[in-house]
């Protein structure tokens, strides 16, 4: 059966993953079976290089097909940023917390109607011939004036789904997964996934 090790330690994705990946007949690994790891440094200037690097780098470290992610935050308000740096907005060992502090204190006095932001993921599955295929999914919403909800991590309680009148941390997994970015590029891979199942 195929292998397939997700190349994030962050457990939270991890479990996003396994959850849309799980009906696949493959084999799913975490990168905590292959310790230790070969340090990444996440220096890309796009979510596509990091992603790719990542993926890239595990398939070479474990042998086995492996599959990454990068995520960026785009905000109009803040002229698109923290965009790629959105895992680090506040600090190279920023909480969640504080990342989400820091962007509410940006946002604070910012009229509804200007309050737009899109979430971008990119999703690289690499093997270790060094052949890496790319797909990327995005989920357009807007920043809430407070944080809402106990589900999700990241920025889930202040990024708003207008359509759902909620934040992505007042969604179920399943909720989210089914329109979320990451959901959405994942679908993306599972077509990948597929054909090389069947190669």
């Amino acid at each position: 059966m195929l292998e397939l090790v997700l190349a994030t330690g962050n457990r939270d994705k991890q479990k996003e993953m396994v959850a849309l990946l799980s009906d696949l007949p493959i084999t799913i690994r975490t990168l905590n079976e292959f310790e230790p790891v070969p340090p990444i440094i996440e220096d890309g200037e796009t979510c596509e290089a990091n992603a790719m690097k990542k993926a890239t780098i595990i398939a070479n470290h474990t042998g086995c097909l492996a599959l990454a992610d990068d995520t960026g935050l785009e905000v109009e308000a803040l002229g698109g940023r923290p965009g790629v740096y959105a895992a680090r907005y506040a600090g190279e060992d920023a909480t969640y917390e504080d990342n989400c502090r820091k962007l509410l204190k940006e946002m604070a006095g910012v009229p509804v109607e200007k309050r737009s932001a899109r979430f971008v993921t990119v999703v690289a599955i690499a093997d270790p011939s060094s052949s890496v295929q790319v797909v990327e999914g995005e989920l357009n919403g807007m920043i809430a004036e407070a944080r809402s909800g106990n589900d999700g991590f990241g920025y889930d309680p202040v990024f708003l789904v207008p359509e759902f009148g909620k934040t992505l941390a007042q969604m179920t997994l399943e909720e989210k997964n089914q329109i979320s970015h990451r959901g959405r590029a994942l679908v993306k891979a599972k077509a990948v996934l597929h054909q090389k199942i069947q190669q």
